[in-house]
């Protein structure tokens, strides 16, 4: 028994992605010709019995689906519940996306079958099946930065582009199409000055115009392979982002001033209605005068200074890792490369080091009803300071797979968050089983990788990454570092689970290659 194609099962996930085949019964569904489906959210899985034995089981069902000839890009296991449901209606599903048009439904049934099959021997009968389209891609897409200043700068929001701080939006210089997004800050060593940006290697050096061999550049005689701050699209919508609102704040001013003119002058005696509705209309129209001033002041300070990508120049890359897919016992992604910054390229005394700005996206009451969203959880809530969330400290394997914050559920899991160029500050759970990855790349790698998973927060928040986003940091609520953001699985531009290496892991790397450097300092 199963359901086909044409059923609405993950309707609601932010890909939309077509469901090929699910075994087992068909999930509960609404009647009539007038009803709605149920909106479908995706949620991580946390001791669950096959935990203990997962990544051999795991290697099992890729083995049988590489037999078969299925081209598989991930295998999650994930729960599923509908949407402002607190338990899953499905407590564990083998949720395994497929290269587009590669997957009849006969093929599907007889896959998911062998699959059944290896969980019944495994001792877990009742977990079903589900094949969808998806598709696994990398997160990708000169005068000095501007200073942070979080205690006065009026328009933080769009200022944040061209400042230093974390989620920076970066491209390659002979690239500047091909854009992702800087992760922490580094000094190499107590005897060596220099401060170098984490990212992916992937974004540092793109396929296919890189051939995947890596770099060490140890001579300045070397060619420089340079990094702007802002490639076409980040730089784009940055700039967009000003006029936008200034043409809207123009729209409102009129609007309050023409209110303002019809209820006159003021006059004593007046009802107190009128003249509070005088005050409050000035008093907006005075703010947004004030922040239409500033917007076109960045605008043309970043027009006049910042138009060409060689002025946007902020460093050149030290070293990049070859990419490496299954990379030892734990079968990781190793795809990190550092970047080092130019002295001249910064405003060190007003540099805030790694600190990820939380703001835009999520405001002051977001971050506490959604990332403390119960009452008996809320013993460390402390809104960072200017939305500037400190990078600091390492989440555990162990705290990966048991997890100790509640959600908005009362459910154990891990919340984080992360600022990249092309999503901004997100929010998300992090799934207690590792995926299985497979991506078919320029490179021709076409071996197994695993990752840690990182569902959305719920289907009203949108997907946690998108195209540009590659090489963001991911954070706990607390500012702990969780893991590199590296890639996504989805359909078209839309991603419904985002992957990235564990940074316990990526950590020990990339101390066998600088084993003297340390995360920079704490700032302020």
């Amino acid at each position: 028994m199963g359901v086909n194609k044409r059923s609405t099962n993950f309707y609601g996930i932010p890909s939309r992605a077509p469901c090929i085949f699910k075994s087992g019964p068909a999930w509960h569904e609404r009647k009539g010709p007038q009803a709605q489906s149920y909106i479908r959210e995706a949620r991580p899985v946390h001791g669950h019995p096959i935990a203990g034995s997962w990544l051999e089981i795991g290697a099992e069902i890729y083995q049988s689906l590489d037999a078969r000839g299925v081209k598989w890009t991930s295998i999650d296991p994930v729960a599923f519940a509908d949407a402002g449901e607190e338990k899953p209606f499905c407590p564990l599903l083998m949720w395994i996306g497929v290269k587009p048009e590669t997957l009849h439904f006969e093929d599907a049934v007889v896959a998911a079958d062998a699959i059944k099959g290896i969980l019944t021997i495994a001792g877990f009968p009742d977990i079903e099946v589900a094949f969808r389209e998806s598709e696994v891609t990398h997160s990708v897409c000169g005068p000095k930065l501007l200073p942070v200043k979080p205690f006065t700068d009026p328009i933080p929001e769009f200022c944040k582009a061209f400042t230093p701080t974390l989620g920076l939006s970066i491209a390659p210089l002979r690239m500047t199409h091909y854009e992702g997004t800087g992760a922490l800050y580094f000094r190499l060593s107590n005897d060596d000055d220099r401060v170098v940006l984490l990212t992916a290697a992937h974004v540092a050096r793109p396929p296919p115009k890189y051939a995947n061999t890596g770099i060490s550049r140890n001579t300045s005689s070397q060619p420089r392979e340079e990094i702007v701050a802002l490639g076409n699209m980040g730089y784009r919508n940055a700039t967009n982002s000003m006029m936008a609102t200034i043409r809207s704040l123009a729209l409102s001013v009129a609007a309050w001033k023409d209110s303002i003119a019809r209820l006159g002058e003021f006059v004593d005696g007046e009802d107190a209605a009128v003249t509070k509705r005088r005050q409050e209309n000035e008093y907006k129209t005075e703010r947004a005068m004030w922040v239409v001033s500033n917007l076109n002041k960045l605008h043309d300070e970043v027009t006049k200074h910042r138009t060409n990508p060689e002025q946007r120049i902020i460093g050149r890359l030290l070293h990049v890792e070859p990419i490496v897919v299954h990379d030892g016992p734990n079968g990781f992604t190793r795809d990190w490369a550092f970047i080092e910054v130019y002295r001249e390229s910064i405003d060190w005394d007003t540099f805030l080091g790694n600190k990820v700005y939380i703001g835009g996206n999520l405001s002051l009451g977001d971050y506490g009803g959604l990332m403390f969203p119960q009452p008996e959880d809320q013993a460390d809530y402390e809104y960072p300071d200017n939305g500037l969330l400190q990078a600091s400290g390492v989440v555990s394997d162990d705290e990966i797979r048991q997890p100790q914050h509640l959600d908005i559920h009362g459910e154990k899991a891990l919340l984080v968050l992360k600022n990249g160029m092309a999503t901004g500050t997100t929010i998300g759970r992090v799934n207690g089983l590792s995926s299985f990855t497979r991506v078919y790349t320029d490179y021709g790698i076409e071996r197994t990788s695993m990752e840690t998973a990182i569902l959305p927060y719920d289907n009203k928040r949108g997907p946690f990454s998108a195209p540009g986003d590659s090489g963001s940091i991911i954070l706990d609520r607390a500012g702990r570092i969780v893991a590199l953001l590296t890639s996504g699985a989805g359909t078209g531009d839309e991603t419904d689970v985002t992957y990235g290496t564990p940074y316990w892991w990526l950590e020990e790397q990339i101390k066998k290659i600088f084993p003297g450097c340390y995360l920079y300092q704490v700032v302020g």
